[in-house]
C-alpha cells in the first residue's frame, strides 16, 4: 500500500481548519510533567506514587451488587460465569482484526454464530460482525439509509439516547444531511409527528426500542409510516428486551441496530461495547463493517471467510460505505456466549424477570409520598419518577447516606425534567434492594 506523506503547507491548513497555529498548540493540554496531572501532589517518590495511584483507581470501583438504578444505555445484568472463562483465553487475548482471517477460523467462526444469533434476535436476513457500540451503529444505519436511497433527510425520534443523537448529529455532518428530531408527547414519539416530518426527501426513520425513557414505542405504526413515502425503517433496540418483544423484523424495520452491552457485558463504567447491525437483503451491499461467510473447500471440508469487507486498508478505502475496521470483537465473543449459555429459553426468562421485577419496584416506589410514575405507556425495565425535588439533589442526598445509585437524574438532559428522576431494574435486583431504595429515598424526600 503506497503511504503519502503531508507537507508542511497542508499541515499548516489543517491545523488552520482546528483553530490552533501550531501542533505545540494542539498538544498543549497535555501535561509534559507528572507533577502537573490533575490529583497528583508534588514531590512523591516512587512507592509513594503508586500508592497515590492505587487510591485514586480504589474509586473506580462499582457500586456494590443492588446498588445501582442507573440504566440509559448501560445496565447491570447477570451473566453466566461461562463467558468470562471462556473469553479469558489466550487466544481471544487481543481483539485486533487478523489481517489474513482466513487463518483464524475460530474468530470467523464467533463471528458467523454472532452474525447468526444477531438475525434470530432482529428477525432480519443478515447481521454483519458488529459494528463499535450502539451509538455509532444507529449512525451507520442512517449512513446506509442515505447511500441506498440517495435521498437527503433522516428523520429521528426526540426520546432516542441524547449521546447518540450527537453522535448522530457528527457523522450525518460529513454528508451534509439534515436531521428532523421528532418532539415526544408523554414519553413516546407520536405517529402525528412522525407522520409530519416525512416526506419524499426522507431516507430513514430511526427510532429506539424501549425509547430512552424507559418507554415501548409502536413500532409497527412508525414502519408502515416510513413506508408510505418509501423511506427505510431502522430500529434501535434492546437485544435483551427482544428476548420477550417483537422483532424489528416482525415490526416492519428495514434495518436494525443496538448495543450488545445488555448481553453479559459489564458495566466497565462505560464500555468497551459493542454495537450490532442487521439488514434486509437488499441492503447487504450498503452494510458497514464485516460479513462472515461459510463455504466448503474442494474436499468438502466446512471453513469460514470474510465474504464482505465494506472497508481495509487494502482494499476499496477510497469507496468504502464505512471506516468501520478493527471492531469490538472480543465484546461480540462475549454476547455470543451469553446467548449461547441462556438459548432461546433463557433470553425469555431473563427478558420476563426485567419486566416482572422493574413493575413490581414501580409499585413501591409509587407509594412514597409525593411520587408518581411520570408516563402512563408500557414500560420494559425502566421507568420514571416524578418527585416532589429536584433529582439531583436527591440523586446526592440517597447516594451520600446509603451508597445506592437511585437512578438517572434526567434533568442533565432536559431541564424541564428536572424533578424526573429515571429507575432502572434489571433481573440482579431482590425485593430486599428495592426496600432498600424506597427507604432511601424516603429519607432523602422527608
Amino acid at each position: 500500500m503506497d503511504w503519502t506523506g503531508s507537507s508542511p503547507e497542508e499541515r499548516q491548513q489543517m491545523l488552520g481548519a482546528i483553530g490552533v497555529d501550531s501542533v505545540e498548540a494542539l498538544l498543549a493540554a497535555i501535561p509534559r510533567r507528572v507533577e502537573e496531572l490533575p490529583g497528583i501532589p508534588a514531590g512523591l517518590d516512587e512507592a509513594s506514587l503508586l500508592r497515590h495511584v492505587a487510591a485514586l483507581a480504589e474509586r473506580n470501583h462499582p457500586p456494590a451488587p443492588g446498588k445501582c438504578f442507573i440504566g440509559a444505555g448501560a445496565y447491570e445484568h447477570a451473566a453466566p460465569a461461562v463467558v468470562e472463562a471462556l473469553i479469558s483465553r489466550g487466544e481471544f487475548s487481543t481483539t485486533y482484526t487478523p489481517y489474513q482471517p482466513e487463518v483464524s477460523q475460530g474468530t470467523l467462526i464467533a463471528g458467523f454464530e454472532f452474525q447468526t444469533l444477531i438475525t434470530r434476535l432482529t428477525g432480519l436476513d443478515v447481521a454483519n460482525s458488529s459494528m463499535y457500540d450502539g451509538a455509532s451503529a444507529a449512525a451507520e444505519a442512517a449512513l446506509l439509509a442515505i447511500r441506498y436511497t440517495g435521498r437527503s433527510a433522516v428523520v429521528v425520534s426526540g426520546v432516542i439516547h441524547p449521546e447518540w443523537l450527537c453522535v448522530l448529529r457528527t457523522y450525518l455532518s460529513g454528508v451534509g444531511a439534515q436531521i428532523r428530531v421528532v418532539a415526544p408527547e408523554n414519553g413516546r414519539t407520536p405517529l402525528g409527528q412522525i407522520q409530519a416530518c416525512l416526506d419524499e426527501d426522507v431516507a430513514c426513520l430511526l427510532i429506539q426500542q424501549p425509547n430512552f425513557l424507559g418507554q415501548l414505542e409502536d413500532l409497527r405504526a412508525a414502519a408502515e409510516a416510513a413506508h408510505a413515502v418509501g423511506s427505510l425503517f431502522a430500529a434501535a433496540s434492546n437485544p435483551l428486551a427482544l428476548g420477550i418483544l417483537a422483532s424489528p423484523g416482525e415490526c416492519g424495520a428495514d434495518i436494525a441496530v443496538g448495543d450488545v452491552q445488555p448481553l453479559g457485558i459489564p458495566l466497565s463504567f462505560g464500555g468497551p461495547y459493542a454495537g450490532y447491525m442487521a439488514v434486509r437483503e437488499p441492503l447487504v451491499r450498503q452494510m458497514p463493517g464485516r460479513l462472515v461467510g461459510m463455504a466448503r473447500d474442494a474436499q468438502g471440508r466446512r471453513g469460514f471467510t470474510l465474504t464482505l469487507q465494506t472497508r481495509e486498508q487494502h482494499i476499496r478505502r477510497e469507496r468504502a460505505t464505512s471506516n468501520i475496521c478493527t471492531n469490538q470483537a472480543l465484546v461480540a465473543l462475549a454476547a455470543t456466549i451469553y446467548l449461547c449459555s441462556l438459548g432461546k429459553h433463557g433470553l425469555r426468562e431473563v427478558a420476563r424477570q426485567n419486566v416482572v421485577r422493574a413493575h413490581r419496584a414501580a409499585q413501591r416506589l409509587q407509594g412514597i409520598p409525593g411520587v408518581r410514575l411520570a408516563f402512563d405507556g408500557p414500560y420494559f425495565n425502566e421507568f420514571v419518577l416524578r418527585l416532589p425535588r429536584k433529582a439531583g439533589e436527591v440523586c446526592n442526598h440517597v447516594r451520600e447516606r446509603s451508597g445506592i445509585w437511585p437512578g438517572l437524574d434526567l434533568g442533565r438532559f432536559w431541564p424541564e425534567m428536572s424533578d424526573c428522576l429515571m429507575v432502572c431494574v434489571t433481573e440482579t435486583k431482590t425485593r430486599g434492594d428495592v426496600e432498600a431504595l424506597r427507604a432511601a429515598l424516603e429519607d432523602a424526600l422527608k
